[in-house]
């Protein structure tokens, strides 16, 4: 088995990052992905890149910084693969990492059985098309309409530019998750208004047992109600992480909902919002936590022209 996993990890360094003999590769771990990041450690080693392993302790939540040594680590490799529990993806250590021309995956929460079953194994030549795609679509749009179960969320996206996250980084510079399949956009602040019923999973909760409703108006979470609610509002806090920073749609058709967000939001079928930091993608927020909540099956419409219908892609 450690083979067929040294196999996936050598495909991942290749086709998805682009890693050469020649170049540097650093991971960044904590104890609990040590394991698998020890793994892609041997298979860049395989390559003769100039592999590092840098542990640093479990962060507390998804979108806290790591330490600043490993912020600074980041910034010099060619390539860096960031294997944590805890998501690094909206933090500035990776979008500085990014700006320094560092091409850089985030794998939060990755598991063993991800490295041989589901969204890993998708074509991501095609799932990069349909991800540009549908970007477009939301850096064309202006304003977001999602309908679930007869509750409705609104806001703006005028002026935002879309992100891909392809799962490809050949290129410096260019980051975003492993596995990947998501189009995602920072809705403008202040401004959101509604009611939204998340039912697929939350980050640092996992699978959703049953749904959440959550309550948005002017752009922040004022109430939340279900069996998770409660842990929901502590993880978000009572300040800035409380403001809805993202939306975003899977495009990856060999995603499952596991438990795992890295996973669950990029899963055909599947919507996604989250509160807290998006300035490391066109947004304002800076709240040091970011935590996804995935829909299952909603209606979608860009300046009312509809864009997914329970869940299916319309038109793209």
């Amino acid at each position: 088995m450690e083979e067929t996993y040294l196999q996936t990890a050598r495909k991942l360094l290749i086709d998805c990052l682009g890693l050469r003999a020649s170049e540097t590769l650093i991971i960044v771990t904590d104890p609990p992905k040590r394991d698998i990041a020890e793994i892609v450690h041997e298979a860049g080693l395989s390559f003769g890149a100039e592999s590092a392993l840098m542990l640093m302790k479990e962060r507390s939540k998804s979108g806290e910084e790591p330490p600043k040594q490993v912020a600074e680590a980041m910034k010099k490799a060619d390539v860096c693969l960031c294997i944590t529990k805890h998501s690094l993806t909206h933090t500035k250590a990776r979008k500085e990492a990014a700006a320094a021309g560092v091409r850089l995956a985030t794998m939060p929460g990755v598991t063993w059985d991800m490295f041989t079953e589901g969204a890993v194994t998708a074509d991501y030549v095609q799932v990069k098309a349909l991800t540009e795609r549908v970007t477009a679509i939301l850096t064309q749009g202006k304003h977001v309409r999602i309908v679930k179960d007869g509750k409705t969320l609104e806001f703006p996206i005028e002026n935002r530019n879309g992100v891909p996250s392809t799962g490809m980084y050949l290129y410096p510079g260019e980051s975003g998750n492993l596995p990947s399949g998501e189009a995602y956009i920072a809705p403008v602040e202040g401004t959101a208004s509604g009611e939204i019923v998340a039912d697929g999973s939350a980050a640092g909760i996992g699978k959703l047992d049953s749904p959440l409703l959550l309550t948005v108006d002017q752009g922040r979470l004022t109430d939340a109600s279900g069996a998770e609610a409660e842990r929901l509002l502590r993880m978000l806090g009572d300040g800035d992480g409380r403001l809805l920073g993202e939306f975003g749609i899977g495009t990856n058709d060999k995603a499952r909902i596991t438990g795992i967000v890295l996973e669950d939001e990029k899963a055909f079928g599947t919507i996604h919002v989250a509160f807290g930091s998006n300035a490391t993608f066109g947004g304002t927020v800076e709240a040091g936590v970011h935590i996804d909540l995935v829909v299952k099956e909603p209606d979608v419409y860009i300046d009312d022209a509809l864009l997914m219908r329970q869940g299916k892609l319309v038109g793209v």
